[in-house]
């Protein structure tokens, strides 16, 4: 290995000792081997340990890969081995199907959809009151694709199947002791809660909404709703009363499970009175602690007084394309979309965890995340169906707590946003912790720092991050990772096995960097909207494809790189990714556009130099004459917006501006406004 003359004091400078330096620049002189993927292949594994200060693990990647870096290639800090070459679902599916290659496996799926639809459903084990008749019908074209014709079941017997003293959840409350919930425990639990909706009149087909955080309880209340034959409504434990009220009118639920008060950061928040005195929906209250903190109304019950005592779980039986759950996602209008997940959306999710995150019977499964958003009913699904356990902390994500949780649980997949890496790297929170028992990691909601990524998997040993990006309304990732090819950090290594999409320039054309447009039909996709004309969203005014195929839009822009690998670059539209979260920029700016010294706002979303998280930055129109100074109107637009949109949103910057930009059409021009802040910042 060519060494540079000086790198006994760059070793120094970044942090070791004289003899530790010495030591490693004896070892690093004994690799005899030239090509850049073995040598750091060899680095990982006999020489770059977690005790080694990063810096030395950043200064030798960028040596070992200095000339793929210069050229703008994919350089990657993580190989499969022969447990992912052998053992992967992937690796299985590749055998069974005689081909080579992800490349050739993501081919034959899109090829041969109804073929790849069965053998997923096969390899899951979904479970079925009466077998479909026919996996994909077309007849009424893709936009209205009828999957499992004729079929009749119930996604949460698919959850319950073979298993009674396996751990179904592990968690940890208050920082107290580590307990398991096995399959038949929760299973238990989750009849009682089926149960006590029939004792107490809720037919199949209602609504139940849920806003509580993730706990034993709220997976069980998730699973005994679908169970039930009704319709799980989903409300983030972070949103405001008014945002949960405009949720609440849309889908009109017959009764909500709420959680009394939740604690965060030591701090104890109102939950159960957001929904204020004079509601007409009652709640059934579940208590943080031992007992409940707060009075009730007289419409509402107690947890422990709503359980049934029947403990005997019967699945009701649903057709496929009944909705299960009802997601809210903002597109680019201030209200949020509601989204019905059915009962075919869970094969998606718990598709990609077995192909693309590679979860298997007793893994460990964390995703610090909430019913509220897609990633909550992703995780039940993905963990329960493949016989992995869910792992649960009500520790703050960003915490030296939830890091000892991941070790003591033994979290064998530890899925996050990116935002969630960085803290931990600035605060050092995993230092000293054993993560070797991860297998793999995988990062979502937002674009990833590469940087921080590489920090990620050098504190597990080297293990990979399955970039993972899809959205509500496709029950999964349409882009992600493998573990059958090297991994590189904040880079996608392949489609979605049975997802096909194009990337297009504004004319139309394919591109290696644009907008994506997806090729339906694949399931998991969304066919119908409660609040919203579905065809007028996705598909209206979308010239066909190059194969006059119909084409779907999504939103994401994304860059495909060599090698196959692909970087995201953000948004096409208006929406953003705050903190994972995705929110319309409409929202935030008639929220902003209340302070009465704005004339007129604009909300735009900023990828940091370097990349990573998406950094909120407002841009505004003042009063003439208004002496508002601009660090005075942050502080009051941030409060405006924690107070009634959202507590985890923080803006990054606001500037002033004479007047926005706006096309012919009177849109405002977020891309120049990008361009403006970025080339003011620079």
């Amino acid at each position: 290995m060519d060494l540079p003359v000086d790198i006994l004091n760059v070793f120094i400078e970044l942090g070791l000792t004289s003899a530790e330096a010495q030591s490693l620049v004896n070892t690093l002189k004994n690799i005899s081997i030239k090509e850049d993927t073995e040598i750091w292949q060899q680095l990982t594994i006999q020489v770059l340990t977690p005790e080694i200060p990063f810096s030395i693990h950043r200064y030798l990647y960028q040596l070992v890969f200095q000339k793929r870096i210069e050229q703008g290639l994919p350089a990657p800090a993580w190989f499969p081995g022969d447990s992912e070459l052998s053992h992967s679902h992937l690796a299985l599916w590749l055998r069974d199907l005689d081909l080579c290659s992800m490349e050739e496996l993501h081919e034959w799926s899109i090829q041969n959809r109804e073929a790849f639809t069965r053998k997923l459903i096969e390899s899951l084990r979904i479970q079925f009151i009466q077998q479909p008749d026919q996996i994909i019908n077309l007849c009424a074209g893709v936009e209205n694709v009828d999957w499992l014709t004729e079929a009749k079941l119930n996604i949460v017997e698919s959850c319950f199947r073979d298993k009674s003293e396996q751990a179904a959840i592990i968690f940890q409350k208050q920082n107290r002791e580590i307990q398991h919930l096995s399959y038949q425990e929760l299973k238990n639990l989750t009849a009682r809660v089926a149960n006590g909706l029939k004792e107490v009149g809720v037919h199949p087909g209602k609504r139940v909404a849920v806003m509580m955080p993730m706990t034993p309880e709220s997976v069980a209340i998730f699973l005994g709703i679908i169970a039930a034959g009704c319709v799980v409504v989903t409300i983030a434990d972070s949103f405001s009363a008014e945002e949960m009220e405009v949720r609440l009118k849309m889908t009109e639920p017959c009764l909500i499970f709420i959680q009394d008060v939740i604690s965060r950061n030591g701090k104890q928040l109102p939950l159960y009175s957001k929904l204020g005195l004079n509601r007409k929906l009652s709640a059934v209250v579940l208590p943080e602690g031992e007992s409940l903190q707060i009075s009730l109304r007289s419409i509402d019950r107690q947890w422990i007084n709503f359980l049934s005592n029947n403990t005997e779980l019967s699945y009701v039986a649903r057709n496929p394309n009944d909705d299960t759950t009802i997601l809210f996602s903002s597109g680019t209008t201030g209200s949020p979309k509601g989204i019905p997940w059915d009962q075919t959306t869970p094969i998606k999710s718990a598709g990609d965890g077995f192909l693309h995150h590679d979860i298997h019977t007793g893994d460990v499964v964390c995703w610090p995340t909430n019913l509220g958003w897609m990633m909550g009913p992703w995780l039940v699904y993905a963990s329960l169906i493949n016989d992995a356990a869910i792992a649960l902390t009500d520790a703050v994500p960003t915490s030296r707590e939830f890091c000892e949780f991941v070790q003591n649980a033994n979290v064998t997949m530890l899925g996050l946003v990116p935002s969630i890496v960085s803290v931990w790297r600035n605060q050092d929170c995993v230092s000293g912790l054993d993560w070797s028992q991860i297998k793999v990691f995988s990062s979502t909601g937002e674009c990833s720092n590469p940087d921080d990524m590489l920090w990620l998997m050098s504190r597990a040993g080297y293990r990979p991050v399955i970039e993972y990006c899809g959205g509500t309304e496709t029950g999964g990732g349409y882009i992600t990772g493998t573990v059958l090819k090297p991994g590189v950090p904040g880079f996608f290594s392949c489609p979605a096995v049975g997802f096909s999409w194009l990337l297009l320039d504004e004319s139309g054309n394919k591109t290696t960097n644009g907008e994506v447009f997806f090729e339906p039909p694949v399931i998991g996709l969304s066919t119908r909207l409660i609040n919203r004309n579905h065809h007028e969203v996705y598909f209206a005014d979308i010239t066909p494809g190059p194969e006059q195929q119909v084409l779907r839009r999504h939103g994401d822009q994304i860059e495909a790189l060599p090698c196959g690998y692909y970087r995201a670059q953000g948004r096409i539209d208006d929406a953003m990714n705050l903190g994972g979260i995705k929110v319309s920029s409409v929202q935030i700016e008639e929220l902003l556009s209340q302070i009465k010294e704005v004339v007129e706002v604009a909300a735009i979303a900023v990828p940091p130099k370097g990349g990573g998280p998406s950094q909120l930055v407002i841009f505004v129109v003042i009063n003439a004459g208004t002496e508002l100074v601009v660090d005075q109107l942050l502080k009051e637009m941030q409060q405006l917006i924690r107070m009634q949109l959202n507590p985890l949103f923080k803006i990054h910057a606001v500037r002033e501006i004479a007047q926005l930009p706006r096309t012919a059409s009177n849109k405002v021009m977020r891309r120049k406004l990008r361009d403006l802040y970025q080339g003011a910042d620079t």
